[in-house]
């Protein structure tokens, strides 16, 4: 009879990024201080063309961790809006209603529809409102988002059921869902480096209107800060509406972005 370690998962369970990976989440630091030395180059991305983008905070960050991803799309040319709704302590299904209120608002304001960034929670919270309204939504970028396979594969997901009061579980029909295809354009922003989540909690199924972006080397923590993922948010919000091609690898970060190959193996 093999021997199972107490310590593993139940099969077809993934693990969390173990302890190695959950430290050096303290280079985010650095993420974020390449990103202000970079940003003459960061500025060459293509020009915004002025519509609305919703951005929505990881699992206990508030709208100022997503701060200077915000200025950066200004600058670029986007009306970039905060989610204003203090720190983000989870809850899938107790914050979807404030989310689509949330999301109707600017496109009424606006008259435009609403390109959604959304970083590891956030991004599970954007691929909801794209289900709910594809009519509202025009783009959905998620950055290191536990949203397919095992989503439990994170180092947050006692802590979130903790304060949630929800758990990564329930729902299961709601689950399959925001994991499956949506009816708009979408990229999934992750790094195998990511000592949160389980980098294969992030990967969708690539189609002509979806794509995988492995970043190297960048942490779960910086990756809302971190230049190449940056490039890439504004790479993909420039593309006309209704319009989708393939992230092109090439450029002033070429070197930060592994094969689309990869994505799946």
């Amino acid at each position: 009879m093999p021997i199972v370690r107490s310590d593993a998962p139940p099969p077809g369970r993934l693990r969390p990024p173990g302890l190695g990976l959950l430290l050096a989440e303290a280079r985010a630091l650095f993420e974020f201080n390449a990103s202000l030395l970079l940003s003459p180059l960061l500025m060459r991305a293509p020009r915004g063309d002025g519509h609305p983008v919703l951005m929505l905070p990881g699992f206990l960050a508030s709208d100022l961790s997503m701060a200077p991803m915000r200025r950066y799309l200004r600058e670029l040319g986007y009306d970039a809006h905060a989610w204003r709704m203090g720190r983000n302590t989870g809850g899938v299904s107790r914050m979807r209603a404030a989310l689509r209120d949330r999301l109707t608002g600017i496109h009424a304001a606006t008259g435009r529809k609403v390109s959604i960034v959304g970083w590891s929670l956030g991004g599970v919270y954007a691929r909801d409102l794209a289900l709910q309204a594809p009519d509202m939504v025009r783009y959905v970028a998620t950055l290191g988002s536990p949203f397919a396979n095992d989503v439990r594969a994170t180092n947050a997901t006692r802590l979130y059921e903790a304060l949630s009061g929800e758990g990564a579980d329930d729902n299961p029909e709601l689950r399959a869902a925001i994991a499956g295809d949506l009816p708009v354009p979408t990229s999934s922003i992750y790094s195998r480096t990511d000592g949160v989540v389980n980098w294969r909690t992030c990967l969708l199924r690539p189609s002509d209107t979806a794509e995988n972006i492995e970043i190297h080397f960048a942490s779960h923590i910086g990756l809302g800060v971190n230049p190449a993922a940056l490039w890439a948010v504004a790479d993909r919000l420039a593309q006309p509406e209704g319009e989708f091609r393939q992230f092109d690898r090439s450029g002033p970060f070429a070197i930060a972005y592994a094969p689309p190959e990869n994505a799946q193996s």
